[in-house]
């Protein structure tokens, strides 16, 4: 069935020149929502040399380009405030007309990764989404949230064209879209109070090598394109650059606010690459819609189950997120640490998206429309201080302490032996710092960890509600 699917996107792409009249790309189209004040990027196909004239309602004249040999064309427009009113954008030219209509000027957001970012509301076999019902009740408040996903697409070339229609939310409609981009929407459009639309670009089960350019992956010696071509593995969309390619390039530069991004389930094991991989996507990004200051926010892996609770594999990923987040401009983690409940230990998509979401709309309001004193800094470790009997850590990010402060749950502490015990710890009640004590059978401290393992269900959280960040000091 990928295969079948790559074939169908190279035969719809071998097609698409041969326009002999105005044709636009899916993602331009009725119930679209464009980026406010910007200069909006629109594009489509006609006769080679054919004038296309593009009329936005709002500008009272007319934009015109000429289409190159290829028969492609591009024009810019002006957009004005946000505005819960629609309008429409007349094309003209090479002997026909189209109007676009019910288009709405506010706020877009890019949203990409994998299947928990795909998931819709009607969830996955025994995995559903929290307050699923309420959310798909409170659509009919919501008729400026719009949504265009991107039709999974897999691509050995770089294609021009994607399908990517808009939609209304409704009752109906919503069901079929991502959870997480609903919720975040409507938390977004709740504090900015204008229309928001998301593109969803997601595909589960993918790695992040799938959604980047031929031209970076390279640059990766231990990555060989080629090879992968003809390797013959059933499991295609597991492919480097292949999603690059289908879904991600044919709608690269449609003007956006800021990226979201979900994923990592597919790359766990691969902690040690991790880190560059996602700053080295996030500045393609950047360069694809021509914007470096434009931000981009995570999801820390959540609570998972990976080989055992116990074990470690998902804690090193979300290390290396941490570290993709210190070494990359204008890119946040939303924190998750406390976002699973003890009976979905054996499931990897939580139901809490709707916590998730709206963790991700402060931390955007915060970062891309400067809205201050919102929840957005999550404490982390910042030091230690090893004592005869004792470790003393400060955090950053917690100036008034940590709930609960006493038999704080989380902590190990490992001696010469290498050996992680459960150790109780406690809040200084006078400097806030942490103070974990000697656990018996230890010899001495020499290193501490706090939640890290691949699932958890308890957290420490500063006083407005946030988790502390889980981290290890024997790196």
């Amino acid at each position: 069935m990928k295969k079948f699917a790559i074939a169908l996107a190279a035969l719809a792409s071998a097609v698409l020149p041969a326009a002999s009249t105005i044709t636009l790309p899916s993602i331009i189209s009725p119930h679209m929502v464009l980026q406010q004040q910007s200069d909006a990027r629109l594009w489509g196909w006609a006769t080679p040399g054919a004038e296309i004239s593009v009329h936005p309602q709002w500008l009272g004249e007319a934009v015109v380009a000429i289409a190159d040999s290829t028969g492609r064309w591009d024009v810019t427009v002006s957009t004005p405030e946000a505005s819960m009113t629609p309008c429409t954008i007349g094309f003209r030219g090479d002997g026909s007309e189209i109007t676009v209509d019910d288009v709405l000027i506010g706020e877009v957001w890019f949203c990409s990764g994998q299947s928990n970012m795909e998931m819709t509301f009607s969830g996955y076999t025994n995995q559903p989404i929290d307050g699923a019902d309420q959310a798909i009740a409170s659509t009919l408040q919501y008729p400026h949230i719009r949504m265009a996903r991107v039709h999974k697409r897999l691509s050995e070339e770089p294609q021009d064209s994607a399908r990517a229609p808009w939609r209304k939310v409704s009752p109906q409609n919503v069901r079929t879209m991502s959870a997480l981009c609903y919720f975040f929407a409507r938390e977004l459009t709740d504090m900015l109070h204008v229309p928001v639309g998301i593109i969803d670009c997601s595909y589960d089960g993918t790695r992040i090598e799938g959604w980047l350019s031929a031209d970076r992956l390279n640059t990766y010696p231990e990555i060989d394109l080629e090879a992968e071509r003809t390797d013959g593995r059933p499991d295609q969309w597991h492919r480097s650059n292949l999603l690059y390619n289908g879904m991600l390039y044919p709608v690269r530069g449609y003007n956006v606010k800021g990226f979201l991004w979900y994923q990592g389930y597919s790359n766990i094991g691969e902690h040690e690459l991790y880190a560059s991989r996602q700053h080295d996507f996030v500045t393609d990004l950047r360069k694809e819609w021509a914007d470096t200051t434009l931000p981009f926010i995570f999801v820390e892996m959540p609570p998972l189950h990976c080989q055992h609770p116990d074990s470690i594999e998902a804690a090193l990923f979300r290390e290396a997120q941490l570290r993709a987040e210190d070494i990359t401009p204008r890119t946040r983690m939303v924190g998750t640490s406390d976002i699973a409940y003890p009976h979905e230990v054996h499931v990897i998509h939580g139901s809490r998206k709707g916590d998730i979401a709206r963790r991700m709309a402060w931390m955007a309001a915060d970062l891309a429309y400067g809205i201050e004193g919102l929840p957005t800094d999550y404490p982390r470790f910042d030091s230690i201080a090893i004592e005869p009997d004792r470790a003393v850590i400060t955090l950053v990010n917690a100036p008034n302490g940590l709930t609960p402060h006493f038999d704080m749950p989380g902590f190990e502490v490992a001696g010469t032996d290498g050996v992680f015990r459960p150790a109780k710890a406690h809040v200084d009640w006078i400097t806030r710092a942490i103070i974990v004590e000697l656990p018996a059978g230890t010899d001495r401290i020499e290193s501490v960890r706090y939640n890290f393992r691949n699932f958890n269900t308890e957290s420490v959280h500063n006083l407005i509600g946030l988790p502390l960040t889980p981290f290890r000091t024997d790196k």
